[in-house]
């Protein structure tokens, strides 16, 4: 059963790296776009 858990929580991890990159991506390219190259950050 441990080996199955840490199965998933590797998979989880790489997923989470690979679905957050391009979304990182995507959020810089508009969010500098769209206010004309000024980065406002909360």
């Amino acid at each position: 059963m441990r080996t199955i858990a840490d199965l998933f929580r590797t998979i989880g991890s790489a997923v989470a790296t690979v679905v957050t990159l391009p979304f990182r991506l995507v959020a810089k390219v508009f969010g500098g776009a769209s206010r004309g190259g000024r980065t406002r950050r909360a």
